[in-house]
């Protein structure tokens, strides 16, 4: 399985083309991801390539300093330099990308959190992104709202999970 998510910030804004042949949006952007339980604040810089509809809206709506998450897969590639040297890249195909900050963009900056998977497969939120099926249930698309059947974790509960 090649599968990935990650959240941190873009380095700089994202560099939007469009393919020779068919017109496809490619959107490409560097995405520095925080390493856990580092004592020096380090982080991973990571490349990002997204197509389609996605790429258009990341060229729209993202900035520099901007905070997404990204779900994709890791592709590995290779190519010579002019001098016949061989190099190797490592890249994140992002299949869904969800803006977690603020809106800096063209757009109307109404949203604080926002997603546009490359493919659709549950509920539209009301700017044509993607809340996971979750319309309607509770606020930032269901995120703060307790569902029927569940409760909070208080402290007592702890001694009571049986693992």
């Amino acid at each position: 399985m090649n599968s990935v998510i990650l959240v941190g910030r873009l380095t700089r804004d994202p560099e939007l083309k469009y393919a020779a042949g068919s017109q496809t949006a490619v959107a490409n952007f560097t995405l520095a991801v925080d390493r856990p339980f580092s004592k020096n604040n380090e982080a991973d810089f990571l490349r990002i390539v997204v197509f389609g509809k996605s790429a258009e809206n990341c060229g729209t709506y993202l900035k520099k300093g901007s905070q997404i998450a990204v779900q994709g897969r890791i592709q590995t590639g290779s190519y010579e330099t002019k001098t016949g040297e061989r190099r190797y890249t490592t890249d994140i195909v992002a299949d869904r990308v969800e803006f977690l900050s603020k809106s800096t963009g063209s757009g109307n900056g109404q949203f604080s959190q926002y997603s546009q998977p490359s493919q659709q497969t549950g509920g539209s939120d009301s700017h044509g992104g993607f809340d996971g099926g979750l319309s309607g249930q509770g606020s930032a698309g269901g995120f703060d709202a307790i569902p029927d059947g569940f409760h909070a974790f208080d402290e007592e509960d702890d001694d009571n999970i049986p693992f």
